[in-house]
C-alpha cells in the first residue's frame, strides 16, 4: 500500500559511508524521506539507527548496483511503499588504479558498470517516477576526474567523463520532452573518504594524501547537494566543481 505524504522522497546510492552517509544526514535534517541503498547492510543498519533520532522516514535496501534486477526491485519497493522517488542522488562510485597499458579487465568492468551503467539505469527508473509528478531532481556525484585526466587513471577518468556527457545529454532530452525535471552534477576533488585507500589499495598512501594539505570533507559535498536542491524552480545548477583550495589540478 502506497503511503502518501507531503515529504519528498530522496534515494541515495552508496549511502553506507563517506559522501553518501553525509548526504543522508543532511537530507534527514531537511525532512526528506530517505531511501538508502548499499551493499554493506551492517553499515546501513548503523546509519539508520543514527538517522532515526531525527527522521523516522527511512527505508534501507541492500543493493548490488552491478545487478539490474537489484536496481529494479529497489525502485519497485519504493513505489509500493512511498509512490516513487522525487530526488535521486547517484552517489555510488569507485575507482581502481588500473592503467590502460597494464590494467585488469575486471577492474575496468567494475568501474564502468557502477560509475556509468548503474547510474544510467537508476536515472531511467527515477525519471519514470518523476514524470508521473512532472517534477523531480537528479544529482550525479561525479569527480574532478571528469574534467581532467590524472596519471594512470584513464579508465576511471573515462567513466567520469561519461557522467559529464550523460548530465548534458539528459538535460537536452528533458528539455526536448518538456519535462519539469532537473539534472545536476557535483565534481569534487580530493575528499576524505574510503576512496583513496581502495583506489591505491593502501591505507598508508591514503593517509599520506589526506594529510598533505586540507582536503574536502563529505559534509562539504552534502552542503553542495543541499544548495542545489534549495534553488527555485526556474534555476538549474548544471555542474559544481569543488576542490580543496590547495589542490593543484
Amino acid at each position: 500500500m502506497v503511503e502518501k505524504s507531503s515529504q519528498k522522497v530522496a534515494l541515495i546510492t552508496g549511502a553506507s559511508s563517506g559522501i553518501g552517509e553525509a548526504i543522508a544526514h543532511k537530507l534527514a535534517d531537511e525532512n526528506y524521506r530517505l531511501v538508502l541503498c548499499a551493499r554493506r547492510q551492517e553499515k546501513l543498519a548503523k546509519l539508520t539507527e543514527k538517522l532515526k533520532e531525527k527522521n523516522s522516514g527511512i527505508l534501507t535496501l541492500k543493493v548490488d548496483l552491478r545487478q539490474e534486477a537489484d536496481i529494479l526491485n529497489m525502485f519497485n519497493t519504493v513505489r509500493n511503499q512511498w509512490g516513487g522517488v522525487d530526488v535521486l542522488i547517484n552517489n555510488a562510485g569507485l575507482g581502481h588504479k588500473e592503467p590502460l597499458m597494464t590494467g585488469e579487465t575486471e577492474a575496468w568492468r567494475e568501474m564502468l558498470e557502477v560509475n556509468v551503467l548503474a547510474l544510467c539505469i537508476c536515472t531511467r527508473e527515477a525519471i519514470k517516477d518523476m514524470s508521473d509528478r512532472n517534477q523531480g531532481h537528479i544529482i550525479h556525484i561525479s569527480s574532478m576526474s571528469g574534467h581532467r585526466v590524472p596519471l594512470s587513471s584513464g579508465v576511471y577518468a573515462a567513466s567520469k567523463y561519461a557522467v559529464k556527457a550523460l548530465t548534458e545529454g539528459l538535460r537536452q532530452e528533458l528539455r526536448e520532452a518538456n519535462k519539469n525535471i532537473k539534472i545536476s552534477s557535483i565534481s569534487p576533488g580530493f575528499v576524505e573518504t574510503e576512496f583513496a585507500e581502495k583506489y591505491n589499495n593502501s591505507k598508508e598512501k591514503a593517509q599520506a594524501l589526506y594529510s598533505s594539505f586540507p582536503v574536502l570533507k563529505p559534509q562539504d559535498i552534502a552542503n553542495a547537494v543541499s544548495y542545489i536542491l534549495s534553488q527555485p524552480d526556474y534555476v538549474q545548477i548544471h555542474d559544481i566543481l569543488l576542490r580543496p583550495t590547495q589542490q593543484k589540478s
